[in-house]
């Protein structure tokens, strides 16, 4: 016997599957008080910056965002979408939703719900969680874009996922993926992304320089696999294109603070390399999933700079797979995977 509900019950939205991608984040504008809101977010953020609160606050409110919301914001300008009024993470980021929203559609149709969130600015982890809560989202798998797992990356999105979670009356059941560095199709992608660099250079450099974002040793020696993820995708990239060890080197860039960093630093190691006879080298950043200020701002402006002053001449920077049809490929393949189950 089928029981009618009262008429006062709530009016529940039909079930559906919620796809949550996830990236680092991004200022509203460039302007001091945007940044300021933005950089105090993201270096209050425990699994970032690790020192203890009485230690660190003092010097981030009283010194750091006096300074560092000026300089950040030049580099930010430099490289701005003035036409969207946007980042161009953001406007990357959105054309990549774009194609996998309309990929899992036609794989799953309306029973899927696909959007984006950022760690840090908007749009929020909490206000898209409860915008898929709302609209009858039972389960959401959660997909941070980030294809090596790092507490200051993935760690840190996860952590904000399960914080919006403990907002919600009604929990969905959730799932977070795995880190997808070794991942074929990805591998493929990355290795397509630099045979095309390749192919439209008029000399081969000399060398192919994988570029990852730094973290200090410490968080390598306590556990972080980090470090050891980007060696692997480093090697899986060469042996995809078939390559040796004199073809490809990692190095790590965005050195913050005094501490020790994971090495070779990518600023050093290019001045290093132009002064060793390695004038023709060409750079990827594979921990990056979109371009941003690290790509488009720090590797094409400060560290290529690093590389010409030191005697390099040329210098060319290979594009992150953004929304490369190989690249939502990928993502699309590890979405299904962890789908499995929710939706077949």
């Amino acid at each position: 016997m089928i029981m009618e509900k009262p008429a006062d019950h709530p009016i529940l939205p039909a079930r559906k599957v919620g796809v949550l991608f996830a990236n680092l984040g991004t200022p509203d504008g460039y302007d001091y008080w945007s940044m300021r809101r933005y950089l105090n977010e993201f270096l209050s953020d425990k699994r970032v910056i690790d020192y203890p609160a009485w230690k660190w606050q003092p010097i981030l409110q009283g010194i750091i965002l006096t300074k560092r919301p000026f300089s950040s914001g030049e580099a930010y300008k430099s490289i701005w979408n003035e036409d969207l009024g946007e980042s161009p993470l953001m406007t990357i980021t959105k054309q990549q939703i774009t194609k996998l929203q309309a990929a899992l559609e036609k794989r799953y149709g309306t029973e899927v719900m696909t959007d984006f969130c950022m760690r840090y600015g908007n749009p929020s982890t909490k206000s898209k969680v409860r915008e898929m809560v709302a609209a009858g989202c039972d389960r959401i798998l959660f997909f941070p874009l980030y294809p090596q797992y790092a507490g200051a990356t993935m760690g840190t999105a996860n952590d904000q996922f399960f914080r919006a979670l403990m907002d919600e009356a009604w929990q969905p059941a959730s799932r977070t993926i795995p880190p997808y560095f070794d991942d074929p199709a990805y591998v493929d992608a990355l290795a397509q992304s630099v045979e095309r660099g390749y192919a439209a250079m008029e000399q081969k450099p000399d060398l192919l320089v994988v570029s990852y974002h730094g973290m200090p040793e410490r968080y390598l020696q306590q556990g972080d696999p980090y470090h050891c993820q980007c060696q692997k995708s480093t090697r899986l990239l060469k042996e995809r294109l078939g390559w040796g060890d004199d073809d490809i080197t990692t190095t790590f860039q965005s050195v913050f603070g005094p501490e020790e960093w994971l090495k070779p630093y990518t600023v050093k190691e290019v001045a290093r390399l132009a002064k060793a006879g390695k004038k023709n080298i060409a750079v990827i950043a594979p921990a990056f999933s979109a371009d941003c200020i690290e790509t488009l701002e720090e590797i094409q402006e400060e560290i290529q700079e690093a590389f010409v002053e030191a005697g390099g001449e040329s210098f060319t920077y290979i594009p992150c797979l953004n929304d490369d049809d190989a690249h939502i490929a990928a993502l699309m393949g590890v979405a299904e995977r962890n789908l499995a189950g929710w939706l077949e």
